[in-house]
C-alpha cells in the first residue's frame, strides 16, 4: 500500500541552508522509489495555521518512506533543513487501490 511523506514548511530561518538542503535532499533520492506529487506550489489555506509551503511524495510502502527518511544522505540533508526552516513532517498511509 503506498505511503505519503508530506513536509509543510511553516517558517523559514535561513535561505541559506534551505538551498543546502535542497541540493542534498535531491541527492538523497538516489536509489529510493520516490515520486513527486506536490512540491512548494500555489496553495490556499482552508482552516488551521499559515504555512509558506507544502511537498507531498509517494512512496510504494510505509516501509521505503521511512528507508528513504532514516538513510544516511537525507540524515545528512536534514541537518541543514532544521537549521533553515520549521517544518512539519510525516508519512501516512494511503487507501487500499
Amino acid at each position: 500500500m503506498s505511503a505519503y511523506v508530506v513536509m509543510i514548511r511553516e517558517h523559514t530561518l535561513d535561505q541559506g541552508e534551505m538551498t543546502q538542503y535542497a541540493k542534498l535532499a535531491t541527492l538523497a533520492r538516489d536509489g529510493h522509489e520516490v515520486k513527486p506529487l506536490a512540491r512548494y506550489g500555489a496553495m490556499e489555506i482552508l482552516e488551521g495555521a499559515n504555512a509558506e509551503g507544502c511537498l507531498i511524495h509517494r512512496f510504494p510502502t510505509t516501509k521505503d518512506a521511512q528507508s528513504w527518511y532514516h538513510s544516511a544522505k537525507y540524515q545528512e540533508a536534514i541537518k541543514h533543513r532544521h537549521k533553515g526552516a520549521e517544518y512539519r513532517v510525516l508519512i501516512v498511509e494511503g487507501v487500499r487501490d
